[in-house]
C-alpha cells in the first residue's frame, strides 16, 4: 500500500483543523462537561488497565487518530510484520522479535524456514543450560559450582537483561549474584569483579558478530581476569558462555561452541531481551520464569494483532504519543513506575523508544517536515516526586507523562504500599486539574505568594494498573511499549527498526583509538578541535603540561 504522506493525510489535516478548535480547552473544562469520561476513556487487556481520560482529548480527537491508524495502514503494517515481511526496508530485514514468544506448535515460515521452531531449538538448548548451572551440576575449572554470572554486553545486549534483572529479582535465585558490564569504561568491569572469585564465576558474552569493541574489549578484560587467577587458558572453556552468530570469534576465543546460543538477523538488539540475549534473565528465575514472561509477551502480541483498534492499548498510547509530539510539540515524554523493581525500566524504554523512532528519513528517504521520537525518560516514584516532578507541574514544557501502578506489592509491608499508589491517582489528579488561583486564596495564602502556589494543570498522563508485577505481566507490559513504538512509527513512515546513527560514532572511535595509544603522535587528519582534543587527552595520559 502507498502511504500518502503525513501532512497531506485527510485526517492529519482533520487534526490539525480539530487540534486548533480545542488546544486551550482545559481538562477541568473537559471533565465538567463530560464527568463520566473517566469510565468510558479506557481500556484494557492482558491484565493492564489504562485510563487515557485525562488527556487533551475529547471523543472527536479519539475518533480522527482512529483514522489517522487506517489512513497510514497501521493494521496492513502490522500483518506485514506477523508475516514475516521486510519491512526494516533499510537493512531489507524481516522485523521478527514477535515470533521469539510464539508458543511451540505455531508456525511461522520465512524465507522457506520455520523460525518458530528454530526459536525453540535455541530455547531448549538454553533450559538445559540454565538447569544444569542453576543445579550445581555445571561446574568451574577447579570443580566448584557457578555462584556469579556476569553479563557482558552493551545497547540491547545490557539494558534489557539488566531491567529484567531487577524488574524480576523477587522471582530470581539469591544464592546466585548476577552482576552486568557495559561499559568500556575499565571502572564497570573492575567494580563488577572486585569482590568476586574467579573459579565460582560464569561470563556471558552478548555480541551478535563477537565484534563489538565496547564488549570484546571487556570480555577480553574477563578473559585475562579468569586466567590470572586460575593459571590455564583452558579455564575459559568452564568460564564463558556466548550469546552470538559467530562460531569461529566465539571459538577463537576459547569459548565451546557447544556453549554458544544463537539468534538472527531478524532480531533488533533492543527487541532481543526475549532472545538468547535473555540467558541472564533465564538463569535468574529459572526455566518456568522465562516461560512465563515469554507468555506475557505473547499475550500482548496477540492483542495487538486481532484487537480493534479502538480498543487496542499500544495503537492507543502511540496515537496519543503522536498527538502531543505532532500538534502540541511535546519534545519529551515521561515513564514513572511506581514499583521499585521497575527502577531500569524508563532506561530500557529510552533505547526502545529513541533508537527506533529517532529518525529523520520516511522510508521512501524523503526528509520529514514533522516530529518523530520523542525524548523518552524517568524514574520510579515517589523518588521522581522530589526532583523533577516541580517542573512537569509548574515548568513551561508540556510533557506528557504514563503514570504505572500495581494494585499488590510484591513486599507488603505495614500502609507502605497503599501510599505509594495514593500517589499515583494524586499525580495524575494534580497534573490534570491543578490549583487555582481562588482555590489558593481560599487556603489564606498571602496575596504577592499566590502566583507561586497556582498550578496550571492540564498535563496530560496515562495511568496504567496491573494487579502484581510477575514474569508474565512484565513480558505483556515490554510488549505494549513495543508496538506503542511501532504503532508510533507506522504514522511518521519512517524505519523504526534500523539504527545507523549508532554506527557512525562506533566508525570514527576505531579511527582515533590508535591515535590517542600509539607512542609518538601521528599525524592528524580531524577537524581543528578534534585534533586538540586528541593532543591535549595524550598530553594528559603521558602526565605532561599541556604546552610543553
Amino acid at each position: 500500500m502507498t502511504v500518502t504522506p503525513l501532512r497531506e493525510r485527510k485526517a492529519y489535516q482533520a487534526l490539525e483543523r480539530h487540534h486548533g478548535e480545542i488546544a486551550r480547552h482545559h481538562l477541568r473544562k473537559l471533565f465538567g462537561e463530560d464527568p463520566g469520561r473517566g469510565e468510558r476513556l479506557t481500556a484494557e487487556a492482558v491484565g493492564i488497565y489504562l485510563d487515557y481520560s485525562k488527556n487533551r482529548i475529547t471523543d472527536e480527537t479519539v475518533r480522527l487518530l482512529l483514522e489517522l491508524a487506517v489512513e497510514s495502514d497501521v493494521a496492513g503494517r502490522r500483518d506485514d510484520m506477523f508475516a514475516g515481511k521486510h519491512i526494516n526496508v533499510s537493512e531489507d530485514r524481516a522485523v521478527l522479535h514477535v515470533a521469539l514468544r510464539m508458543p511451540r506448535g505455531t508456525s511461522l515460515v520465512v524465507g522457506g524456514v520455520d523460525v518458530v521452531n528454530e526459536v525453540n531449538d535455541v530455547l531448549d538448548a538454553m533450559y538445559v543450560f540454565a538447569e544444569r548451572v542453576r543445579s550445581g551440576e555445571w561446574k568451574g575449572a577447579t570443580g566448584k559450582p557457578i555462584r556469579n554470572i556476569i553479563n557482558i554486553g552493551i545497547g540491547g545486549s545490557d539494558l534489557g537483561p539488566v531491567m529484567a534483572y531487577e524488574a524480576l529479582r523477587h522471582y530470581s535465585r539469591r544464592d546466585l549474584t548476577f552482576r552486568f558490564v557495559s561499559n568500556v569504561d575499565s571502572t564497570d568491569f573492575v567494580e563488577a569483579t572486585r569482590d568476586l572469585a574467579a573459579e565460582e564465576t560464569l561470563f556471558i558474552i552478548s555480541s551478535k558478530t563477537f565484534g563489538t569493541l565496547e564488549t570484546l574489549t571487556n570480555a577480553t578484560s574477563a578473559r585475562h581476569w579468569v586466567v590470572e587467577q586460575l593459571g590455564d587458558e583452558s579455564a575459559v572453556a568452564k568460564h564463558f558462555v556466548a550469546v552470538s552468530t559467530n562460531a569461529e570469534r566465539v571459538s577463537q576465543f576459547g569459548i565451546d561452541t557447544a556453549n554458544m546460543f544463537g539468534f538472527w538477523d531478524w532480531v533488533g538488539g533492543r527487541y532481543s531481551m526475549d532472545s538468547a540475549i535473555g540467558l541472564s534473565t533465564l538463569l535468574a528465575i529459572g526455566p518456568d520464569g522465562f516461560r512465563e514472561l515469554l507468555a506475557g509477551f505473547h499475550d500482548m502480541d496477540e492483542h495487538f494483532r486481532t484487537a480493534p483498534l479502538e480498543r487496542n492499548l499500544p495503537v492507543l498510547m502511540g496515537l496519543l504519543a503522536v498527538w502531543y509530539g505532532d500538534f502540541f510539540g511535546a519534545q519529551t515524554a515521561g515513564v514513572m513506575p511506581y514499583d521499585q523493581y521497575l527502577k531500569r525500566f524508563p532506561a530500557y524504554l529510552q533505547q526502545l523508544t529513541m533508537e527506533s523512532n529517532g529518525k529523520h528519513v520516511t522510508l521512501e528517504g524523503a526528509h520529514v517536515d514533522y516530529q518523530t521520537g520523542a525524548v523518552y525518560w524517568g524514574e520510579p516514584g515517589t523518588n521522581g516526586q522530589h526532583s523533577f516532578y516541580q517542573l512537569i507541574h509548574q515548568g513551561t514544557k508540556l510533557i506528557p507523562v504514563d503514570l504505572i501502578g500495581f494494585g499488590q506489592s510484591l513486599n507488603p509491608l505495614g500502609d507502605h504500599h497503599d501510599i505509594l499508589t495514593s500517589n499515583v491517582f494524586a499525580q495524575a489528579q494534580a497534573l490534570a486539574f491543578g490549583k487555582t488561583e481562588e482555590e489558593v486564596r481560599a487556603e489564606g495564602t498571602p496575596e504577592h505568594v499566590v502566583p507561586h502556589r497556582v498550578m496550571e494543570g492540564n498535563r496530560p498522563t496515562n495511568v496504567l494498573l496491573a494487579q502484581v508485577l510477575t514474569p508474565r505481566l512484565l513480558g505483556s507490559l515490554i510488549a505494549l511499549y513495543e508496538h506503542n513504538v511501532f504503532t508510533q512509527g507506522t504514522i511518521w513512515n519512517i524505519d523504526s527498526f534500523d539504527q545507523w546513527g549508532v554506527e557512525l560514532g562506533k566508525v570514527m572511535a576505531k579511527e582515533i583509538v590508535p591515535e590517542l595509544a600509539s607512542e609518538s603522535e601521528p599525524p592528524l587528519g580531524h577537524d581543528s578541535s578534534t585534533n586538540a582534543l586528541i593532543r591535549r587527552y595524550r598530553a594528559l595520559k603521558d602526565h605532561k603540561t599541556v604546552g610543553d
